[in-house]
């Protein structure tokens, strides 16, 4: 009988038994990387090509220490094969491997050859550099101070075969998509001097790198006014001279703004156990007939909120191969409609580095569209999603207020003990940015942040070691049956319910739900069982903001206003033969697409420089 093997980071798995791990978690790698100082692993969190063309996506649990080193490798599985002799093959596999990498290493590299303190001078530990830029371009290393008596040393990874390691982009990639083997490292930024024992500048102004001293307000403006430039090279939310102050509860106060010093705070201070627990769905892309029947089959609507109304989800819609006249059904059913974006660019550092009126022609553009082509007209459309979750900035959010957009829904924060409720962007962001190129908005913005919680993945949170979460459902890579599914479902449920219960996001792309019939089930299975109970809704982003704007207790909640108003769904569909209008546009050269409406058909096929349709203005 054949096994299923993988072949990940030159460490051989066996997806039918699940000792060792093909994951690519960032944390995992930092894990190895501390305890022995190499590891061969590829570095983001994406799933990768191996050897064999292959991708390595598939987690399973992973024995604790079990890539340490060779010892503990060896010490580990002699354990594991008392309980389970089948498994002492892929031990032997990993132990091998293990003392094979250490070996490699620890001969590649060689520290007295180099200056480390040199080297690693003002330079993050989580930054990837070569050495040298012979050779093969798989290899870099980075600085680490956890060695022996805090001496700096040099930690090394190798990507695996097949793949380059891009400094610019700081992880392993196909051969062909990698350009920066010419480069030692990223580019060194010049930092301004932000902290200094006596004043080097007069009030009102600051240090740039080069000791000029130019006004407070110019840095982070997204202009370089320093000479050097270095006023545009410290803007996180930590460094940014002009970040938004703390929280401050004496200020920010419902219902223009909330917010609490960790983010776990309940609006209104009420107790937990008579806080709704709510349950967002969500979904991001194009709505066609793709995904029409699976939208239909889940808010069928049979199923009740316990207080009379039908649950509702939230569509993050994206333009290209939306049915616009799909999109006017869903709104008509009281679901909420927001924007993903007009063009859903591939390339995530368009995003991140967009300019503020790349976000306006993207999500300004694609709400016109929606609001034309779906005829939505009451003003509903008020969210905003980044695509591939790639936050942009302070100028995305000034794009937002200018635009009138109430919410964002595309930072992610860390699975903990506690989750976070959504708060508002008049003071600083009450955790890390996680992931997001680390470009979370670091000005004040009246724009609340439905932050997206981590959920826990593991399979059993009572005996499986931690393990980073995942954002969006689909993400949850472990997830391979309808039984984790469910498990994974309730446990996060539970999580929230019983701590702050703080609002549940479930973030899904249709395509993961349709792909195993057992998913869907699942779903639909633990929203009808979460209804039996009486204190869990399942309701949109915006009514999420309309009950923390005016907390209610749940025994008040049936007569809850702001909920009532989308109750009951009324009228007919907009129209039943909705026109496909084969169009083109100059933007996108030697493609047709039909965009189903109810309304008229426009000119040309909308899009980025033309969102209308009614074509180019002549000049």
């Amino acid at each position: 009988m054949s096994t299923n093997r993988r072949v990940c980071a030159r460490v051989t798995c066996n997806v039918a038994a699940p000792l060792c791990s093909c994951s690519t978690d960032e944390e995992e790698e930092e894990e190895v990387v501390k305890e022995t100082g190499h590891t061969l692993r590829p570095l983001d969190s994406t799933p990768r090509p191996n050897s064999s063309g292959a991708f390595c996506s598939t987690r399973v649990p992973r024995v604790p220490g079990v890539f340490a080193n060779p010892v503990a490798a060896q010490n580990q599985c002699v354990k594991m094969a008392k309980v389970i002799k089948l498994f002492g093959l892929l031990c032997l596999v990993v132990t091998i491997a293990a003392e094979v990498r250490v070996k490699r290493q620890d001969e590649d590299l060689d520290p007295d050859s180099i200056n480390v303190e040199e080297l690693c001078k003002d330079r993050p530990g989580d930054e990837y550099f070569r050495l040298s830029t012979d050779g093969d371009c798989r290899e870099v290393v980075r600085c680490d101070d956890a060695g022996e008596n805090g001496i700096t040393r040099l930690a090394k990874v190798r990507c695996p075969t097949g793949l380059y390691f891009d400094v610019l982009r700081q992880t392993c990639d196909w051969k062909t998509n990698v350009k920066s083997c010419d480069l030692l490292g990223k580019p060194r930024k010049v930092l301004p001097i932000l902290k200094t024992d006596e004043p080097i500048c007069p009030e009102g102004k600051l240090s740039c790198g080069n000791g000029e001293c130019i006004d407070k307000e110019l840095f982070c403006n997204g202009k370089p006014d320093c000479k050097d430039e270095s006023d545009e090279n410290a803007c996180t939310v930590e460094l940014d001279p002009n970040r938004a102050p703390d929280c401050d509860t004496t200020q920010c106060v419902l219902p223009d703004c909330f917010c609490s010093a960790d983010g776990t705070r309940i609006p209104g201070n009420i107790e937990p156990q008579q806080v709704p627990q709510m349950i967002t769905i969500t979904f991001n892309g194009a709505v066609n007939v793709d995904n029409i029947d699976l939208y239909e089959d889940i808010f069928n609507g049979q199923r009740q909120n316990p207080n009379g109304c039908q649950i509702r989800g939230t569509y993050f819609v994206s333009h290209k191969y939306t049915n616009y006249s799909a999109v006017q059904d869903l709104h008509r059913k009281g679901h909420e409609i927001s924007v993903f974006s007009l063009t859903h660019k591939d390339d995530p550092t368009y995003w991140t580095q967009g300019t503020y009126d790349d976000w306006l022609a993207e999500m300004a553009g694609a709400r016109l569209i929606v609001e034309r082509f779906a005829n939505i007209t009451d003003g509903s459309i008020i969210g905003v999603r980044a695509p591939y979750l790639r936050v942009g900035g302070n100028k995305q959010f000034e794009m937002m207020a200018d635009q009138f957009f109430v919410y964002d829904a595309s930072i992610t924060a860390s699975l903990g003990r506690v989750p976070i409720w959504p708060y508002t962007l008049y003071f600083r962001m009450p955790h890390k940015c996680n992931g997001n190129a680390h470009n979370c908005p670091s000005r004040s913005h009246p724009v609340w942040e439905m932050v997206m919680n981590e959920l826990d993945r593991r399979d059993d949170p009572t005996f499986d070691e931690s393990l980073p979460g995942c954002h969006m459902v689909d993400s949850c890579s472990n997830i391979q049956s309808g039984e984790q599914f469910g498990r994974l479902l309730r446990h996060n449920f539970n999580r929230h319910y019983n701590t702050n219960r703080a609002p549940l996001g479930l973030h899904f792309h249709a395509s993961w739900l349709k792909s195993k019939k057992e998913y869907r089930e699942e779903l639909i299975k633990f929203i009808e069982e979460m209804l039996g109970r009486n204190d869990v809704f399942f309701v949109t982003m915006l009514q999420v903001i309309q009950w923390m704007q005016n907390p209610t207790e749940l025994n008040a909640l049936r007569d809850f206003q702001e909920w009532k108003e989308k109750c009951d769904v009324k009228g007919q569909p907009y129209c039943s033969l909705p026109n496909a209008c084969p169009l083109t546009t100059r933007e996108l050269p030697g493609e047709t697409l039909r965009l189903f409406t109810c309304m008229e058909c426009p000119n040309n096929y909308p899009w980025i420089l033309d969102p209308t349709g009614d074509g180019f203005s002549k000049k």
